[in-house]
């Protein structure tokens, strides 16, 4: 705590050389600065390519930060290696997220979801439905992407046929999947916050429902008030879309064998990798039994042969596919990408490791929580350093994941030293780390679902309404000393 602010020798503990606190927030500075300019030029086309060349440039200034104060490049080329090695299962998990919505539209599974979704939901209690929806799934599943990746992407569909706001929608959609995952005892980072706070999960759990519940009540409040007041006049008449998919599709109820066998293989903590390929490969065989037409037609064929099928097969898992109709709102809900739609998703996030691996190399990512952590004294002051040093390594590492562990590490000692118990950190980890990470476009999360469902970080951030609230709601609790728990005495 007594360290000199402007020592740059290195340090032996770490293998790291030790930056002042303006030396490590410089790349950020630099980082943040050449972004804002970029979207202001590029606007919504950003994503690109442009900002992932940005991120690159924020990791040279890092670089040269670094080696102007010993570090050897070699360490940072290795740093940035182990961390886009971590990114291996997401990028997998892209690629088969893309096979998956590809086959998924050809099989007639994604509009057989929104025709029968068309006939229960209605505007106004479609947002708030959507909350519920992705609550329960994500609590099944334990996986807020799983859930983007399958009812998140029909009813992002359902809300164009109904003319409901997809940015809207796809805050709704988030909201409800990262509630869920946050409570679901599947969850990888419900179960990564306890360890790294020193408690177990079911506590971590039942203390997390204190800020938790609250927060997505207010969520749907706020969505429930939204659908009062949106304005449906003008909209498509839901009959004409219904009688388009039937003129394009063969829909039975039967195609939702597919989602619910997915539904059920990772609750039986199936992984995901392998429960979404078996969801691909049954969606091709649903394809060929329900829609052979497509299917020849996709593969360019006359008559379906072995051949064409084959090649319309495989160009729904892997390259663009347009299901032809009139319907001008439908054009948009019958295309979709393949593996070779999210490869410009999987570039932003490994240009993003590279930036992340960089700055943990130089340390960083560590002397930036370390100051945060030397600002505040008071318990009120702990929970702050916590919050923003979670919001902190979301924007400048681009992982939930290093969002949890570093603070964990760097705080864990801190509450215990307050007296405070260790659930205190975890849920704290949760309600500012894993829930804001969707909230930054260059973070793995953010690339992930606004890749998935189609909809920009900045058009949906303002209706993710559970993510942003989160943290707020915890200072709140901090703030006036509620449900803070102590320390037993042994």
């Amino acid at each position: 705590m007594s360290e000199s602010i402007n020592a740059t020798e290195e340090d032996p503990s770490s293998n790291k050389i030790r930056l002042s606190i303006w030396q490590a927030l410089i790349p950020v500075i630099a980082l943040i600065g050449m972004l804002a300019y970029n979207v202001f030029i590029y606007g919504d086309d950003s994503l690109a390519g442009s900002n992932q060349f940005i991120l690159l440039m924020g990791a040279a200034v890092a670089a040269i930060v670094g080696v102007s104060k010993g570090a050897r490049f070699e360490t940072m080329i290795d740093d940035v290696a182990k961390n886009i090695k971590s990114t291996t299962e997401p990028i997998l998990i892209l690629l088969m997220v893309g096979a998956l919505a590809g086959t998924w539209l050809l099989s007639g599974i994604i509009p057989a979801m929104i025709y029968y979704g068309l006939q229960i939901l209605n505007p106004t209690i479609f947002l708030a439905a959507c909350v519920i929806i992705c609550s329960v799934i994500s609590i099944a599943t334990g996986s807020s992407w799983t859930t983007s990746a399958t009812v998140g992407i029909a009813l992002i569909g359902i809300a164009e046929a109904l003319d409901v706001s997809v940015a809207m929608t796809a805050g709704a959609v988030l909201s409800g999947g990262y509630f869920g995952d946050k409570l679901s005892p599947m969850s990888d980072t419900t179960n990564l916050a306890p360890a790294m706070a020193g408690t177990d999960l079911f506590t971590h759990i039942r203390y997390m429902t204190i800020t938790t519940v609250p927060t997505i009540i207010i969520t749907l409040i706020v969505f429930v008030i939204i659908g009062l007041n949106l304005d449906t006049t003008g909209q498509t008449n839901p009959s004409e879309i219904l009688n388009n998919i039937e003129a394009s599709f063969n829909v039975s109820g039967w195609l939702f064998v597919v989602p619910i066998l997915v539904i059920i293989l990772i609750i039986k903590k199936t992984p995901p990798l392998i429960a979404l390929l078996i969801g691909t490969l049954l969606a091709a065989v649903a394809a060929l039994i329900f829609q052979p037409d497509l299917v020849r037609l996709i593969g360019g064929g006359e008559t379906l042969t072995f051949e064409t099928a084959y090649k319309g097969i495989m160009n729904a898992i892997t390259v663009d596919i347009t299901i032809p109709t009139d319907n001008i709102i439908l054009q948009g809900l019958f295309s979709a990408g393949g593996m070779a739609g999210m490869l410009g998703t999987i570039w932003l996030i490994i240009c993003a490791m590279v930036f992340g691996g960089i700055m943990d190399a130089i340390g960083a990512l560590e002397r930036i929580s370390e100051a945060l952590l030397n600002l505040f004294t008071s318990t009120f002051g702990l929970f702050f350093s916590t919050v923003t040093s979670c919001l902190a390594l979301n924007l400048t590492a681009s992982d939930q994941y290093l969002a949890i562990v570093v603070p964990g590490k760097m705080f864990a000692k801190a509450y215990e030293k307050k007296g405070l118990a260790p659930e205190n950190l975890s849920r704290t980890l949760e309600d500012s780390g894993t829930v804001t990470s969707v909230l930054v476009p260059w973070n793995t999360c953010g690339a992930y679902h606004s890749g998935v469902l189609g909809v920009p970080v900045v058009d949906y951030f303002f209706y993710a309404i559970f993510n942003y609230l989160s943290p707020f709601v915890t200072l709140f609790f901090a703030a006036f000393n509620i449900k803070i728990r102590q320390l037993r005495k042994k």
